[in-house]
């Protein structure tokens, strides 16, 4: 096996984990949400699970691979196209970038509906300090690649962006380290909400405690852990 398909049956297999531990954390029960993987040898390509496949089990098998154009490179359909709308602009903007997560939360959701950013009254939300951004817009329902275009602008060069009313995305340079980060990213807004008169820390502590928590490997070693909790039969998705 070559080394771009070893590479790309690692960013499949931790994909169809991703997606597993969605399912377990009780996120995208009614098809909400999307994770996406760069293709390592097609770069302007992204693996993503089928839309008729229930969360809890994706395998490698039901992932397909997106083209640039929204047409199905590799593997059978349904696409979700809002996927593609949101995710594809992502991946274009930002060449580092090799895997996006956005799915509806129980704190996220919520979250974004303050339209606010994270404030650092934990030293979870610290991960975050200066490296989120906020999508503030009305389109929900995104359409088109011009809406995700906007959401990639708002991202920018940083890790994360909170979508208005809608809910949380995060990006990686692995597939694991989007996912952890997005799973600590829900952490902190549950925090916010139950928290609403906590004191903030100041930037200058925040920053210290960032840079302290060992990113990006932190979130990397986060998805192990999920996996290990969340997936009984990680051999499964094979």
């Amino acid at each position: 096996m070559s080394a771009v398909a070893e590479e790309r049956l690692v960013r499949q297999r931790e994909l169809a984990l991703s997606y597993r531990i969605f399912a377990a954390l009780r996120w995208g029960d009614l098809g909400d949400g999307h994770i996406t993987a760069r293709d390592p040898e097609q770069h302007d390509c992204f693996w993503v699970l089928r839309y008729s496949v229930p969360f809890e089990r994706a395998t490698i098998d039901e992932l397909i691979l997106v083209g640039p154009d929204g047409t199905i490179v590799d593997g059978h359909g349904p696409l979700n196209t809002t996927a593609y709308h949101i995710h594809w602009p992502i991946h274009e903007a930002r060449p580092d970038v090799v895997a996006a997560a956005h799915t509806h939360t129980h704190w996220g959701t919520p979250f974004s509906a303050e339209r606010r950013l994270l404030q650092p009254i934990t030293q979870e939300a610290c991960a975050f300090h200066d490296d989120h951004a906020l999508f503030d817009d009305e389109e929900v329902q995104v359409l088109s690649t011009d809406g995700g275009k906007r959401i990639a602008a708002a991202l920018g060069a940083k890790r994360a962006v909170i979508l208005a009313n809608h809910g949380l995305l995060t990006t990686g340079a692995a597939v694991g380290e989007a996912v952890g980060a997005f799973v600590m990213m829900e952490r902190v807004c549950e925090g916010l909400l139950k928290a609403p008169t906590a004191r903030p820390i100041s930037g200058t502590s925040a920053r210290r405690a960032r840079d302290g928590l060992g990113l990006p490997g932190a979130f990397a070693d986060s998805f192990e852990f999920l996996v290990a909790r969340h997936v009984p039969d990680p051999g499964a998705v094979g």
